[in-house]
């Protein structure tokens, strides 16, 4: 098995429910006693914060980056970056780090493609959604991504960092949730992307009786993906 490096903590919510899925599917696949060859580097999610809400992308990009470096030194082999958001800052976390990124959105995509979706929902954090980076990374791999709208949008990301950042799960943002797959579905959506890492604890795709149109879970694809990587023959150097 490959060990893997994770770069969490942004929340460590979503990071402990991403902790756990790696870990079961690797023993699903194995059987036995078997557990991910993990190594784990968990910031301080204030920092973090408090960078993307400054703008100070760089320095975020350099501190994760270093951070990459150092898991890099302790025997990892690819990197995993447990936020959708931060994927914005890819290439430098790469460069810096030394190590192959298993990529959400490559994951994602893929998913999406093989159901035959072409134009999806996106749910996530405002950065997410009103950003370039995820959008044009999926319209490269063919498919064209809507978001809520404005009022929407500013609901969804408020949930995610007042909410289930802190672990807090409301009946009421579920159906503030379920409200806005609704609308994207009715705008023309064939499917929704939870692509925020927080959101599938709130809305869990397997019990989407009441949704139009499948959900897409960011953060179980991402597990899928790097336990393919993590079980792939020695002689593989493919990054899913």
């Amino acid at each position: 098995m490959r060990t893997l490096g994770i770069l969490g903590g942004m929340s460590w919510e979503s990071s402990a429910h991403l902790y756990k899925l790696l870990n079961q599917q690797v023993a699903a696949r194995l059987g036995g006693l078997h557990s991910a060859r993990l190594i784990l580097h968990s910031v301080d999610f204030a920092e973090i914060e408090a960078l993307q809400r400054s703008g100070d992308w760089a320095a975020a990009g350099e501190l994760l980056g270093h951070a990459g470096a150092g898991l890099k030194a302790a025997g990892a082999e690819a990197l995993l970056l447990a936020t959708n958001t931060m994927h914005k800052l890819a290439e430098p976390i790469e460069r810096l780090s030394g190590l192959p990124l298993i990529h959400i959105v490559d994951a994602t995509a893929a998913a999406l493609r093989a159901a035959g979706i072409r134009r999806a929902g996106l749910l996530a954090t405002r950065y997410t959604m009103e950003q370039a980076f995820y959008r044009e990374r999926m319209a490269q791999q063919g498919i064209e991504t809507l978001v809520p709208e404005l009022d929407e949008r500013d609901e969804v990301h408020r949930i995610i960092y007042e909410e289930l950042c802190r672990g807090l799960i409301l009946p009421s943002s579920k159906l503030r949730y379920q409200a806005a797959v609704r609308a994207l579905a009715e705008r023309g959506a064939e499917g929704v992307i939870l692509g925020c890492t927080e959101i599938g604890l709130l809305l869990d795709p397997l019990e989407a009786h009441w949704s139009p149109v499948p959900l897409f879970d960011s953060t179980v694809l991402q597990a899928q993906a790097a336990v393919d990587w993590m079980l792939a023959a020695p002689d593989s150097q493919s990054i899913p």
